[in-house]
């Protein structure tokens, strides 16, 4: 992308997140009510949704598949990474008031952290052919311990007990708590974003897209934390699956091609959008339907 349109995208993105920020402040201590997140959550959508489009006029399909690809997984990931604020906030009994100040912070961090590993992450993938074979195993890795761990885990680790021990307030705690996450969360989700595009446009505004809007969608998704039972694993899917890919990519960019007589596949970008979105389809509509009878099957309380 020319120099132009990285400087109209990242003026026009960064004055989106500035105001979304400047309210934020503003409203620190004001609860978000339900109709107002649900509202900011489809304008955030619907914008990243209208800019997804409107690349393929002026970037072509591949990159509009690239960008889609990248955005909906970077989102998924976005809203796995909420459900662990929401159960981080809720047993260090943050207070409704104070929930807007911590999320901007924690927000800011998980900004700070992804656009540090974007500059490193674009830095090596270009230099180093190679180093896809580490991202592609430390995701399938990561695959395997969502998959192990079970949906939505957070346990104290020996920092949080410390700074209990040493008597910090619950709001010093919960910032260490979130910065930590963002931390977890970025080291997946930047492999995982260079496992669908290299284009380090594409790599950035899908982030940025992703993290749009995630103070509001903190509070519409509160809700859904015990009905999309399945997510973590879908993600897990999703996370397996980039993670061969990388690998494949890996192998081609060292000029290997074929493997005891097996000519190695090339994926394509919308074979790869094709999987993220069929996973996180089937996985939600498993997920609302188990959790349904569930709660259906509840004994009345009486």
């Amino acid at each position: 992308m020319s120099s132009t349109i990285w400087a109209v995208t990242i003026a026009v993105l960064f004055a989106v997140l500035a105001i979304d920020l400047t309210l934020a402040v503003l409203r620190r201590h004001t609860e978000t009510s339900f109709k107002e997140a649900a509202v900011w959550t489809v304008i955030y959508v619907s914008a990243a949704i209208a800019f997804g489009i409107s690349m393929g006029q002026w970037g072509g399909s591949q990159a509009r598949s690239e960008f889609f690809a990248g955005w909906i997984t970077e989102y998924s990931l976005s809203i796995d990474n909420l459900f662990i604020f929401i159960i981080i906030l809720t047993r260090l009994k943050i207070a409704k008031s104070k929930e807007q100040l911590v999320l901007l912070i924690g927000i800011i961090m998980a900004l700070v952290l992804r656009g540090i590993f974007i500059l490193l992450g674009a830095a090596v993938v270009e230099r180093y052919t190679w180093v896809f074979f580490i991202f592609g195993a430390f995701l399938i890795f990561t695959a395997f311990k969502l998959q192990s761990e079970g949906d939505h885990e957070w346990k104290e680790g020996k920092l949080i007990i410390w700074l209990k021990a040493r008597g910090s307030s619950q709001m010093t705690i919960a910032l260490f708590a979130l910065a930590f996450t963002d931390l977890i969360f970025a080291l997946d989700s930047i492999p995982a974003i260079f496992g669908l595009t290299k284009d380090p446009y594409i790599v950035f505004t899908a982030n940025v897209f992703a993290l749009m809007g995630l103070r509001q969608l903190y509070f519409l998704i509160g809700g859904l934390m015990n009905r999309l039972i399945y997510l973590t694993k879908g993600l897990s899917i999703i996370l397996g699956f980039i993670g061969v890919k990388l690998i494949i990519e890996a192998f081609h960019g060292i000029d290997i091609h074929i493997i005891f007589g097996v000519h190695i596949p090339t994926i394509q970008t919308q074979f790869s959008l094709a999987v993220i979105v069929g996973t996180l389809i089937i996985t939600t509509i498993a997920s609302l339907i188990v959790s349904g009878k569930r709660a259906g099957n509840k004994p009345v309380q009486h």
